[in-house]
């Protein structure tokens, strides 16, 4: 049982997760002993007299929900496309613009919340096929295809409130973007696992993870066993769409107004680098989005590290380019490539050119 468990470990540091558990493996020694009490958890009685839990680990989990959510999202478009969406932080701006638009025109009950959830997604997916169109029928680079809207995004966010930021009161949101009473964990993080055991049982139990990744690792050979490659990169921008609805009305929730130029700022950064961090190759092709999952946490909690340093604000980025620089450098193939060899030295086998010399002297 014991060497069952030790093989199962080192199978998980040989995998394409090597590097990011590696990663928050030294966050969480770092910060133990830095501060032993980093990630405790505790108990407390928030405003509205809830008791709900608190500490760093899960200002982490709680922080991270619309990052996650944007980093599976973007998993997708990069495996299909072999690119990457730098809208995403735009069309969330638009999606929380309707969700808040539609919240506006009537009393906020569930009835309404719903309503606006499906208009909101419904627009956001319409934005998202547009960059979908651009890239699958125009075979345009998804970078340079979503720069349209990282450039027009947030403007039409802000059109779509007629050139204003308004706010939304309602407990319902309260509890949405913080705790539903009598339930200690933050309603985001909650949503958050429901959404990644729904697309988890979606990719599981049909094909769609397979063809996303055959047209990702080769679009000819995709085409030629029967898969459309146009209508599997549209499918990957639907999904998007879905992510960015969940996190602009999530960033709504959490702060009851929709301000078009700093909701979600830069997250497209934070959302690639979790991709990449989690291991998966930003030329598409095969994807984990567990590794996706785990990068965008790792980015999270060394944020709340740098501010439990006391980092100020401006000198927080500065610092995580450090660290992420280090993590994908660690994780590219190269130095990959440069460990694997440095293994086969330090255990005496030899390498597969130094076998064929062997092989071509002895004929």
């Amino acid at each position: 049982m014991a060497n069952k468990i030790v093989n199962q470990i080192k199978k998980l540091f040989q995998s394409q997760l090597a590097i990011p558990l590696i990663a928050l493996i030294v966050l969480v020694v770092f910060n133990l002993i830095r501060d032993p009490s980093f990630f405790s958890i505790v108990i407390k009685q928030n405003n509205f007299g809830n008791t709900v839990l608190s500490g760093n680990l899960i200002s982490i989990l709680n922080g991270a929900s619309e990052l996650v959510i944007l980093s599976i999202g973007m998993t997708l478009v990069t495996s299909a496309t072999k690119g990457q969406d730098i809208s995403i932080g735009a069309l969330s701006a638009i999606a929380g613009s309707m969700f808040v638009k539609i919240l506006r025109a009537g009393t906020i009950n569930p009835g309404t919340i719903v309503l606006a959830l499906v208009c909101a997604c419904i627009v956001a997916i319409l934005f998202c096929l547009f960059n979908g169109m651009l890239i699958a029928k125009f075979n345009i680079q998804p970078m340079i295809a979503s720069l349209i809207l990282f450039t027009a995004g947030r403007p039409i966010a802000y059109w779509i409130n007629g050139g204003a930021s308004p706010s939304v009161e309602s407990n319902l949101l309260t509890y949405m973007g913080g705790f539903i009473p009598h339930i200690a964990i933050p309603t985001p993080i909650i949503a958050v696992v429901i959404f990644i055991l729904l697309l988890n049982l979606l990719l599981k139990k049909t094909t769609l993870s397979l063809y996303i990744q055959s047209v990702g690792i080769n679009e000819r050979a995709a085409k030629l066993n029967g898969i459309n490659p146009v209508m599997m990169k549209l499918v990957v921008f639907v999904i998007l769409g879905v992510c960015v609805t969940m996190a602009g009305s999530m960033s709504v929730c959490r702060t009851g107004i929709i301000n078009h130029e700093t909701v979600l700022l830069d997250i497209e950064m934070d959302a690639i680098l979790a991709v990449a961090i989690g291991g998966n190759s930003l030329g598409g092709g095969k994807f984990k989005l567990s590794g996706s999952i785990l990068g965008a946490y790792i980015i999270q909690a060394l944020t709340i590290t740098l501010y439990a340093m006391k980092v100020s604000s401006t000198a927080v980025k500065a610092y995580k380019a450090i660290v992420i620089i280090i993590i994908v450098v660690a994780g590219s193939p190269v130095v990959k490539a440069w460990i694997g060899q440095l293994k086969k030295k330090i255990s005496g086998k030899p390498s597969k050119s130094s076998s064929n010399i062997g092989a071509v002297e002895a004929k």
